[in-house]
């Protein structure tokens, strides 16, 4: 993926950034619907950022009667028993491997990137991040689950086992259940990963609580990298 072939959105803090986010959006949305949060999350001493809000693809969604709308991959029911759109999933990682080779391309080191998602967007950081084979500052999966997870024993990368996890979702969600967000959590947690789990008084949403408690993850994010690198 080249810069003139970039679908999406992009802010960025300050000039020449120096981390770079990038925010998957749920289904049916865009590009735009996580931009307003910026202001929000940052705080004024942080680093430079730049947020990389890419748009999914158009195409027909099952469990939506087949209607045309922006999606990171299809949904057939909400059952976890229904099989899974797998094809579709490995596309849209591909797509973020491309998001994180373009931001390398253009300065910023693995280390300190960030894949954030919502929903639909959140499964695929998930998914994309621990099986990516550089290291990332972190990964950020709000009101998703793990689809996959049959196959994250024999294709996680080792260098993102360690890689902190901010995972959040709503205890009132009627989207995608907290029953089924916890059982991802569990499963990531006995696989060994460093999770940041919390649980908000909310439906299928992002509330001010949770943006704070991620502002402050990404503060200590910040902390540790540079420490890091010194």
């Amino acid at each position: 993926m080249t810069q003139a072939a970039f679908d999406g959105v992009e802010h960025a803090t300050g000039p020449d950034p120096r981390w770079a986010v990038i925010w998957l959006h749920g289904l049916g949305a865009d590009g735009h619907d996580f931009a307003p949060i910026v202001p929000e999350l940052v705080r004024p001493h942080w680093p430079t950022l730049r947020f990389v809000f890419p748009h999914a693809p158009v195409a027909p969604v099952t469990i939506n009667g087949g209607m045309r709308m922006r999606s990171w991959y299809d949904i057939l029911g909400f059952d976890p028993q229904i099989p899974q759109d797998e094809a579709g999933i490995r596309a849209s990682i591909q797509r973020v491997e491309q998001l994180i080779a373009r931001e390398v391309a253009r300065g910023i080191p693995s280390q300190r990137i960030v894949l954030a998602g919502f929903s639909q967007g959140g499964a695929i950081v998930l998914n994309a991040g621990v099986r990516h084979a550089a290291p990332l500052a972190g990964i950020v999966a709000l009101s998703t689950y793990l689809p996959l997870a049959e196959t994250l024993t024999d294709e996680a990368s080792p260098a993102n086992r360690a890689t902190p996890i901010f995972m959040a979702h709503g205890d009132l969600d009627p989207v995608i259940a907290l029953a089924r967000a916890d059982a991802s959590r569990q499963y990531l947690e006995h696989a060994g990963y460093a999770l940041h789990w919390r649980r908000y008084r909310m439906q299928h949403a992002v509330c001010a609580e949770e943006i704070a408690d991620l502002s402050a993850w990404f503060e200590d994010r910040f902390k540790a990298v540079t420490e890091e690198s010194r």
